[in-house]
């Protein structure tokens, strides 16, 4: 009997371990949910006051006139924007550098030496995809207006800004300063992450390149033949 009561209180302490396990658990995940909901709330102030920027819109106009004869060949543009694939090109491009950063800046915080090596490829990686990248977005760019031209110009600013702290991070890390390095690079991890925001408002928001017309139903092919019997 005492057996079974012992089993019975272990089974018990057991239960009730799990539970509060589950409910640190809970607590942990909405903690941090509210802290992503005031960073976003944040991140989307910042986005909005970018908007009000209009001290850009002569710089921004004339880097757009200027990126527009650039690419105003048809092969250029069309490459740049997609064509070919029947895809916008720059979304696609954008997983490339930033990913590869990502896991650079993972591995930075919690990888050995072992992983070092990995790490300045990475590196490495998202600075020759971040190039490309840029033109694609650059050419997208240059057809925008009014607070869509400046959110882009300070989300490709930002991103450039990335690109200089990963330049310098290589060479950091090349010349055995590895702890500056490091922190360049996560400097540059942290724009690159602005960016992106910038980036998605862009996409999601003000439907930069989205076609606006792909669920827009053609018009039925009417046989007239058949009309006429």
């Amino acid at each position: 009997m005492s057996e079974r009561m012992g089993g019975a209180t272990l089974s018990f302490t057991g239960s009730q371990e799990m539970i509060g396990t589950h409910e640190l658990f809970l607590n942990s995940l909405a903690g941090f949910a509210e802290r992503m909901e005031f960073a976003m709330k944040q991140l989307d102030s910042v986005e909005k006051a970018v908007e009000q920027f209009d001290f850009l819109d002569g710089i921004a106009s004339s880097l757009a006139k200027a990126v527009g004869k650039a690419v105003d060949p048809r092969p250029v543009r069309n490459l740049l924007s997609g064509t070919v694939i029947g895809h916008p090109l720059h979304p696609v491009l954008t997983d490339l550098p930033i990913g590869a950063w990502t896991m650079a800046a993972l591995l930075d915080l919690a990888g050995g030496r072992s992983s070092e090596p990995a790490t300045d490829l990475l590196v490495i990686a998202g600075i020759a995809t971040a190039v490309p990248t840029a033109a694609a977005g650059l050419n997208d760019w240059s057809d925008t207006e009014g607070k869509t031209q400046r959110t882009g110009i300070v989300h490709g600013l930002a991103n450039s800004a990335a690109l200089c702290f990963y330049l310098s991070s290589t060479i950091a890390r090349r010349s055995g300063q590895r702890g500056l390095g490091k922190a360049l690079g996560l400097a540059g991890f942290g724009l690159v992450t602005f960016g992106g925001y910038l980036g998605g408002h862009l996409t999601y928001a003000d439907a930069v390149n989205v076609n606006k017309t792909a669920d827009r139903r053609r018009p039925r092919k009417v046989d007239l033949r058949a009309r006429r019997r």
